[in-house]
């Protein structure tokens, strides 16, 4: 039988830190919420009651020294270092052998001992004779040990809306911890983010997303809005213009009589590459009265005629 330490994979003499990363490690791959497959479950419960006991440095010291068994529960032979190999008495896998100066005991399991003795014969019903109370080691005398539950734990996060449109990584703070964590391009208000073992016990955090709101682009599926203003001299001659988008400023030009109704597409400017950036154009009129504008409008003879077909 794996003792505690082969169990988690790591030396006798590995230090505390050494120890929870390899159960942290493990805990990523065998925790029930990942690993639904009954032996992952059942190695899981394993490995968790291993650490429970290495964790904790008084039982560690306990379990060393063979005060307490894999179980965290007290050895029939108290102190003194023993063999964890597992070898059984006289072919019995149960037992282990406890050396205690030069004297080498085994402590065997009380149902082998009954079956050395003729087993089944009246040894341990009602008036008969049961080994297993002889020893203190009945079932009155078990004792149940708790483990370490994993518990995911949930955080909100509020990222920037550009972080949204390129993906990328930003630092969060959890119990202390600065973690960095990558946030995936297109993610939704309220979507959740997984971060594998870093909750209580090997639980994993769950992070909940909030996107602040942008002052210049509002979202659309994975196409990105943007409205811009131009004045009524760029709308008539055209123009170039710079607009800063999340993944960088880009030069556009404003063709030569564009009007409000005039939409330009940017292909893959929007979220994660995937979508288009729209902009929409605002023709801005000067904000008080202009003599020689007033003067033009009044004398210009607008070949359109009416606009307004309704």
């Amino acid at each position: 039988m794996a003792n505690l330490y082969d169990l988690l994979g790591v030396s006798k003499t590995a230090s505390d830190s050494e120890i929870k990363k390899a159960y942290h490690k493990m805990a990523k791959t065998l925790h029930p919420d990942v690993n639904p497959d009954a032996k992952a479950q059942e190695k899981f419960k394993s490995v968790s009651k291993a650490y429970e006991i290495l964790s904790d440095k008084s039982k560690r010291a306990r379990y060393d020294a063979g005060e307490i068994d894999d179980n965290g529960n007290p050895t029939p032979f108290g102190a003194g270092a023993y063999d964890r190999s597992g070898a059984g008495f006289g072919g019995f896998g149960g037992g282990r052998t406890y050396r205690q100066g030069n004297t080498t005991y085994t402590n065997i399991n009380p149902e082998d001992l009954a079956a050395m003795f003729g087993g089944m014969g009246g040894m341990g019903g009602a008036g008969g004779f049961d080994f297993a109370d002889l020893f203190g080691m009945g079932s009155r005398n078990t004792r149940t040990r708790a483990y370490p539950q994993a518990q995911d734990i949930q955080y909100d996060l509020t990222i920037p809306f550009n972080l949204i449109v390129t993906g990328g990584e930003t630092t969060i703070s959890l119990d202390g911890k600065q973690i960095k964590m990558r946030v995936p391009a297109g993610i939704e208000e309220g979507g959740t983010l997984r971060l594998r073992g870093q909750g209580h016990n090997g639980g994993d955090a769950l992070i909940k997303v909030h996107i602040q709101q942008s002052t210049l682009f509002t979202r659309e599926g994975n196409n990105l809005n943007i409205k811009v203003p131009i004045t009524l001299k760029e709308a008539i001659l055209g123009t170039t213009i710079t607009i800063p988008l999340p993944s960088g400023t880009v030069a556009i030009k404003v063709p030569p009589y564009t009007d409000a109704e005039k939409t330009l597409r940017l292909k893959g400017k929007g979220i994660g590459g995937k979508g288009d950036c729209m902009i929409h154009f605002n023709i801005v009129l000067p904000n008080k009265n202009n003599k020689d504008l007033t003067s033009f409008a009044q004398n210009w003879l607008d070949p359109t005629g009416n606009p307004r077909k309704f």
